[in-house]
Order: structure tokens, then C-alpha cells, then sequence
């Protein structure tokens, strides 16, 4: 059926379909209630999706390195509780979408999970080159992840998997976008060992959350219908980049879903990995 839209838009707060109780078209808080602080100087309030992973694998790539600065606590904020509109959080990001970060060392609040990745790297002189071609070649990769993953996940994985109806035109725009930009990291990567060239970066952290699970076949459920297995360059850095402890110790920060072997719901020590239950063979 033929949609019209109206001359002047109007918010029906139902017709969202599986986000509908968390979407709306204004900012600002609906509820007071202040943020938890924990001890160490990093504070984290997130939740397990490709963007918050990206954070957690950043901070755990970093304590793998020694340093003890990077020391966090990871509060899992629910978004589907709407937990990102609570007035201590909306203080950190008036955006109200995680992940933020609070540096309590210097009184940063950072949003954006771009953002926390180049300041991280930045404050800890990892990840990110200071040569410039090298540094720039990185920065072009992460702000390429940050200019094409809306369309993979507000875009393919919304129609494909979220929107209350199956429509195709969207399925099929979105669908040639996603492979679109699988085959530019695909093209990119036959030269390459990691997105910027030889040296693990934030813009592999960055990317691996959306692309590397998308080939894994943990994103959408849509392997199978977007034909990953053809992207053979994403495949391999993907499975390289996956294997690494950090990268799967981060994975597992702020979830509250899946394997109770896979999900940490919240991190404020390197030992509460320990707790976490043993996967079944």
C-alpha cells in the first residue's frame, strides 16, 4: 500500500515498531536519576552492541598492553529500558545513545564511540600512528566505518530484521549498499593485512563490531542472504582480529544476552572474567 505523507509530520509513539518504546523526536531526559561511579578512572556506561564492543575491546587492547590507566568499570545501561534518558546520563551525552565514558582523572565526559577510540588512543599513545600518512590512512578507515555502519545497521538490519513489516524495495537498497561496502573492505584488505596497512588500529577495532561480525554471521542473521563467504579478504581479517584475547574479552562486557560462557554484564575488575561460566563442549 501506497504511503502519503502528511503536510506536516506528526509523532505516533506506537508506530515504531521494534523500537518504538525507546524512539521519539525529541532530546533531553524523562527521568531523574544519577549514573553510578566505581573506582577505577575510566567510567563506562554502555551495553553490548557493535558500538559499545567497540569501547570495551579498546579498553581491554590497552590493559593487555600493560597499562594500568585504562583501568574501567562498565555499567550496563539497557537502551531498550530506556536507561540512556536518565538525567546523568543524558549530563554525559545529551545524544542519549551509548556508549559514553567519563574520565574522572581530568572530568572528560566522551561520546560518540568514534570519539572514545581516538581519545583513548590519543591519551595512551597506542593505536593510532603519529607518522602522518600513516595516522591520516587510519583516520580515514574509521571515519569510513562511522559514515557507512548507519546503513548497515539503521538501514539493512532495521528493514531485514527489526521493521514490523517486510518491504522490498528498502531490503533490496540497503541490501546492495551492504554489499557495496563489504566489497570495498574486501578490495582493501587483498593488500592488506589490517583496514589501514600493517599495524592493528582503532579503525579495526572500530570496524570489526559491524563487518567482521556481519561475515561471522553474528549480525541480522543475514549471512547466508548477503553471500559473506564470497568476501574471502573480510573473512580473514575478521578471524584474525576475533581471535585476539582483548577482542574476545571485550565482546563479552555489557552483555546481558546470548551464552551465560559469552556475557559479562558488568566489568569493575580483571577478575570478574573468572566468574564467568565455562562453555560446554
Amino acid at each position: 500500500m501506497t504511503y502519503t505523507p502528511p503536510k506536516i509530520w506528526n509523532w505516533d509513539a506506537e508506530n515504531g515498531g521494534h523500537f518504538a518504546k525507546i524512539n521519539r523526536p525529541i532530546a533531553g531526559p524523562t527521568h531523574e536519576k544519577e549514573l553510578p561511579v566505581g573506582q577505577h578512572p575510566l567510567q563506562l556506561y554502555s551495553q553490548s552492541t557493535p558500538n559499545g564492543v567497540k569501547v570495551t575491546v579498546m579498553l581491554e587492547e590497552l590493559l593487555a598492553l600493560g597499562h594500568p590507566g585504562a583501568e574501567y568499570d562498565a555499567w550496563l545501561t539497557k537502551i531498550g529500558d530506556g536507561m540512556q534518558f536518565s538525567s546523568g546520563f543524558v549530563d554525559i551525552n545529551p545524544n542519549s545513545k551509548i556508549p559514553a565514558l567519563v574520565d574522572t582523572t581530568n572530568g572528560c565526559r566522551v561520546f560518540e564511540s568514534g570519539a572514545i577510540l581516538l581519545y583513548l588512543a590519543e591519551k595512551f599513545n597506542v593505536f593510532l600512528s603519529h607518522d602522518i600518512k600513516e595516522r591520516t590512512e587510519t583516520l580515514n578507515w574509521l571515519f569510513w566505518l562511522h559514515g557507512s555502519a548507519p546503513y548497515l545497521g539503521g538501514g539493512f538490519g532495521h528493514f531485514f530484521s527489526y521493521a514490523p513489516e517486510k518491504f522490498e524495495y528498502p531490503i533490496n537498497r540497503f541490501t546492495m549498499e551492504a554489499k557495496r561496502q563489504l566489497d570495498v573492505l574486501d578490495q582493501n584488505l587483498a593488500e592488506r593485512q589490517f583496514l589501514a596497512g600493517d599495524n592493528y588500529t582503532i579503525a579495526d577495532i572500530a570496524t570489526a563490531p559491524w563487518y567482521g561480525a556481519l561475515v561471522k554471521g553474528l549480525l541480522y542473521n543475514a549471512a547466508e542472504f548477503l553471500d559473506v563467504t564470497r568476501y574471502k579478504n573480510v573473512n580473514r581479517w575478521a578471524n584474525e582480529i576475533y581471535a585476539r584475547p582483548a577482542f574476545q574479552k571485550g565482546r563479552m562486557v555489557n552483555r546481558n544476552h546470548g551464552k551465560s560462557s559469552e556475557r559479562l554484564e558488568e566489568r569493575h575488575n580483571a577478575s570478574d572474567f573468572d566468574n564467568i561460566p565455562k562453555a560446554c563442549d
